[in-house]
């Protein structure tokens, strides 16, 4: 019989539907909680809910949290697997964070529900089942964390939340999901490329994240410079170029010792200094902004905080935000060399 750690977080998967006010909210107990002892005949299962919250809610200290939880209960007892219910507005960082900074040799997946336990079609319970076969599956093994939703499995690198409402509204746009979950079976389609782990005992770090637009000026910049961020993280125009109005406040905070870091604010595809007219990415890379491939803004914040707590060499800082951790990146890259 397996032995399986589950962690409840909360999140919509945790909540119920007031039949009066037609609102979703939390209650004081979780209802997933009585259905974990369904699956006791099949599966040893330790519960542990270190809080009960939605995932607007969650900080970067929650997820270091986290982290020590699940590499302090896997030292202490052997386990095959960590099960993680979390709310989805913020599931893909709390899922990247781990994958970048947990030290522990069992797989460790996420999931969530995109409608409460007490709604028509409500997916909780069978995301969560299909969370529990895939942390059983021997060759879930040795591929990062895994995120489960609607029978796909997905890494964190690659997943994002790209619905508000559907059910399948977690996929993986650049290299498709990792894995399926079939009635009978599951089913591992790649062997993704894994991320460098970063020793992490806090997130201490003010990293701000910006999404550039037509026509963005330099007072957004100046502001962070003055508010005295650690870091900032630039979703910035296709192969990551920025509107020239804006050079001026990106030039100050670097000066003043501010990394600055520019992502896609495209889905797919990946940043590259191609370009050589101001604000180009070539431009960007001349004045010292760093290229960070293969993730969103989001999880580049998550990823800065980090390499932050390690390192605040520019030319570290660079090599880390740098790597690339996506298959389909990394083929690009190299074709791109090439």
């Amino acid at each position: 019989m397996k032995t399986l750690l589950v962690i409840h977080t909360g999140g919509t998967i945790a909540m119920k539907k007031d039949s009066t006010t037609q609102t979703v909210g939390m209650g004081p107990s979780n209802p997933l909680t009585e259905s974990t002892g369904e699956l006791s005949d099949s599966t040893h299962i330790n519960v542990i809910e270190p809080f009960h919250k939605p995932s607007p809610h969650m900080t970067v200290t929650d997820m270091v949290y986290l982290k020590k939880i699940i590499e302090k209960e896997c030292s202490e007892q052997d386990y095959d697997g960590v099960v993680i219910t979390h709310g989805t507005d913020t599931l893909e960082e709390t899922a990247f964070f781990l994958d970048l900074t947990v030290q522990v040799d069992v797989p460790v997946v996420l999931t969530g529900a995109m409608r409460s336990s007490n709604e028509n079609g409500a997916d909780g319970l069978r995301n969560f089942i299909s969370a529990i076969r895939t942390a059983e599956e021997e060759q879930a093994k040795n591929k990062g964390v895994l995120v489960v939703f609607n029978d796909d499995i997905h890494t964190a690198i690659e997943v994002t939340k790209t619905h508000t409402t559907s059910v399948a509204a977690f996929q993986s746009p650049v290299a498709g999901p990792v894995g399926t979950i079939t009635p009978h079976r599951i089913l591992f389609h790649y062997n993704p490329l894994l991320q460098k782990k970063l020793p992490v005992q806090e997130m201490s770090k003010k990293v701000g994240l910006l999404k550039a637009y037509a026509g963005m000026d330099s007072s957004m910049f100046l502001a962070l410079r003055d508010m005295a961020y650690d870091g900032i993280v630039i979703e910035a125009l296709g192969q990551g170029n920025l509107p020239p109005g804006s050079i001026r406040g990106i030039e100050m905070l670097i000066n003043s010792g501010c990394p600055v870091v520019v992502v896609s604010r495209c889905q797919s595809g990946f940043v590259y200094p191609t370009y050589d007219y101001q604000g180009g990415g070539s431009h960007l890379k001349d004045l010292g902004v760093i290229f960070c491939h293969g993730v969103n803004g989001q999880k580049a914040r998550i990823k800065l905080m980090a390499a932050l707590m390690n390192t605040e060499d520019r030319n570290e800082l660079s090599r880390i935000m740098a790597t690339h951790s996506s298959p389909s990146i990394e083929h690009s890259l190299k074709t791109a060399s090439d």
